[in-house]
């Protein structure tokens, strides 16, 4: 199963441990919209309160390119807080861990 396909279960699971499993030990999330970079278990923390209920909603996602090395996803989410953005996330995979996420987000 592609990571993609094991991201997309654990987000309409809304299952955010099957997501955090996906994370090597050092994975690194680099968020450019607030130039801030987090670590596994910000990254945790971070995915157990977007999943939670009346969290974000995880809109469609869209897997634009996938390989051994790396993942490209488009999403449309919208936040408790009523915004919405449409966000572009790059993914470093190794051995079909999640190592390195970059994200683009675009206020809509």
């Amino acid at each position: 199963m592609s990571v993609f396909a094991k991201l997309e279960a654990a987000t309409a699971n809304r299952d955010a441990e099957a997501y955090i499993d996906l994370m090597a030990d050092n994975c690194e999330f680099v968020r450019h919209q607030t130039g801030t970079t987090m670590k596994k278990p910000q990254i945790a923390e971070l995915m157990r309160k977007m999943m939670a209920a009346g969290g974000a909603k995880m809109g469609q996602r869209r897997c634009i390119y996938e390989n051994g090395d790396i993942m490209v996803v488009h999403s449309i989410n919208e936040y408790p807080d009523g915004t919405k953005e449409a966000v572009l996330g790059a993914y470093t995979l190794k051995d079909g861990k999640i190592v390195r996420l970059e994200t683009g987000a675009t206020p809509l």
